[in-house]
């Protein structure tokens, strides 16, 4: 293995972990801001900007993360084609399901921003574990390669 994979391997890992913490904590947020009392003004605009800014950031770290994965996937030769790579497969339509609750997040935090939101701060907090459920199959994969 060249040096350069490994470096690039090693730098995906790290943007895939640092975008899924951005995933973790943002619907965090969510439940907070569901749970603030609509006089609470100021709580409500701080929870907004803590939300934007940590959506903004983890979309840049889901870029390279992206980025660096199809490096490895196509640049490297880590295929779809052959014995013993369905795991690929599989990993690569969780990588999707990863992309939707990205788009999903977004779309939440916009819903918060024009006062929309309509679900409880329950919701949130079952809506919150999507990603770990996510990022536990896709490392699951990962490592174990069991198709």
């Amino acid at each position: 293995m060249s040096s350069s994979y490994l470096w690039v391997k090693a730098l995906h890992i790290v943007f895939v972990a640092s975008w899924f913490a951005g995933l973790f904590y943002l619907p965090r947020i969510f439940v907070n801001l569901a749970m603030v009392a609509p006089d609470s003004l100021a709580e409500r605009d701080r929870l907004l900007l803590m939300g934007r800014k940590l959506q903004r950031f983890a979309t840049g770290l889901m870029l390279i993360a992206l980025a660096s994965g199809l490096w490895l996937w196509l640049g490297v030769g880590i295929g779809l084609s052959g014995p013993g790579n369905g795991w690929m497969h599989a990993k690569l339509t969780l990588v999707l399901g990863v992309l939707g609750f990205h788009h999903v997040n977004s779309r939440l935090l916009r819903g918060f921003e024009q006062s929309a939101n309509r679900r409880s701060h329950r919701w949130y907090r079952v809506y919150n574990e999507v990603s770990v459920l996510l990022f536990a199959a896709i490392v699951l994969l990962v490592v174990l390669k069991p198709f």
